[in-house]
């Protein structure tokens, strides 16, 4: 997703922006004023994602007094994960850094990820070690969403909903986001290979402005959540998914018509009357169609790789690909 032309002094600050209005004069200030500390050259891409409070006027301001602030503006709300997916596409730096617009990320956070980076990581997220919310709507929710995501994914983090995470732009490349798929970014790219560091980041509460995170946002996240992990671990091989549920499920058949078939010789059971008869039939008719639906999948998958000619592998590197071919030897 990010620019293949990227510069290799360049910071990229991404920031989705919905109804922030009253919070992004002070959060362009502090930006501003950490990434000219760093000594590097940056750009700050805030991505309107369909506000309605006269926020798009303040960076159409803003925009006029630093011309390295850069805005992209959607025609209606599509939503964080999308606004993200935008601001990644159009970032020209090697490091692209996310951050909330409601300033309770620290922009004064963004040097220590920056440091992480040059140790050697590929990723530094955010880990809001003092988290400045609501303990039963939003810290309890988070707290297991966080673990059942590292479970899933097999990637452990403590902190997934934490915006402010820095990227080598290497690692975003080609990477798609969809739904509410932000969130598992950095499992997304660890799959890919590459390595992630958590760095515990300071969260200050909110003083103007209104959530827009909520309850509702749990069922999308668990759905998002399947989504990832067929994707990350069976995108190439989905017969493995499919076939395995299936077999499973002929497995179970079998097993309840062995002993079906046992309590009718042995004790005189009716298979006409007993309802093991019917869930063994169930169980052998979702193993088939499990099965069918993996091999549809195969064929889906193969054809969506040739037709995008994209392998189903990344390459971190090559050696003596373009060495000169050893001739071999004679007697």
């Amino acid at each position: 997703m990010a620019d293949p032309t990227a510069s290799a002094d360049l910071l990229s600050v991404v920031v989705p922006v919905f109804n922030e209005a009253e919070n992004l004069r002070d959060l362009h200030r502090e930006l501003t004023s950490c990434l000219n500390a760093t000594g590097s050259a940056y750009e700050i891409l805030m991505v309107d994602d369909g506000s309605s409070d006269g926020g798009l006027a303040v960076l159409e301001e803003l925009g006029q007094q630093d011309p390295a602030l850069r805005v992209v503006v959607f025609r209606r709300n599509f939503g964080q994960t999308a606004a993200l997916a935008a601001g990644i596409a159009h970032a020209r730096g090697n490091v692209v850094i996310t951050i909330d617009a409601d300033l309770q990320n620290d922009p004064a956070d963004i040097p220590r990820l920056l440091e992480v980076l040059r140790k050697g990581a590929d990723v530094a997220s955010g880990c809001r070690a003092r988290r400045q919310d609501a303990w039963l709507t939003r810290k309890v929710p988070s707290w297991f969403a966080n673990r059942l995501i590292s479970w899933v994914t097999g990637v452990s983090l403590r902190d997934y909903g934490c915006t402010l995470k820095a990227y080598r732009g290497e690692v975003l490349k080609d990477v798609h986001l969809y739904g509410e798929m932000h969130r598992f970014l950095p499992a997304v790219v660890s799959w890919r290979g590459a390595k992630v560091v958590e760095v515990d980041v300071n969260h200050r509460p909110r003083t103007r402005g209104v959530s827009k995170y909520g309850l509702g946002r749990i069922l999308r996240v668990l759905l998002d959540l399947v989504t990832v992990k067929f994707l990350g671990s069976y995108a190439s091989k989905p017969i493995h998914f499919f076939g395995a549920f299936g077999l499973a499920a002929l497995f179970a058949g079998v097993v309840v018509i062995s002993i079906l078939t046992y309590m009718k010789f042995a004790r005189g059971w009716s298979m006409i009357t007993s309802p093991l008869l019917l869930l063994s039939a169930l169980f052998v008719i979702i193993g088939f169609q499990s099965i069918l639906m993996g091999l549809l999948a195969e064929l889906s998958m193969r054809t969506y790789y040739e037709a995008q000619r994209k392998p189903p592998y990344v390459v971190r590197r090559f050696i003596n690909m373009d060495g000169t071919p050893c001739a071999g030897s004679r007697e």
